[in-house]
């Protein structure tokens, strides 16, 4: 069995199983892993909506 790939700017969740192709710009995890979700810009920044005083 040829191995898998792992998409450029993807994020492995700790202990993941990786048992096939993940595509790039996402969040993965899991056993096996699987894509949970994209990653935001919010998750590049930091910053999420507005900042409340």
């Amino acid at each position: 069995m040829p191995g898998v790939t792992i998409g450029e700017n993807t994020i492995i969740g700790a202990n993941s199983v990786v048992t096939h192709d993940i595509p790039a710009n996402v969040i993965a995890a899991g056993n096996p892993c699987r894509v949970l979700r994209p990653i935001t810009a919010a998750d590049k920044t930091g910053f999420v909506g507005q900042d409340f005083v």
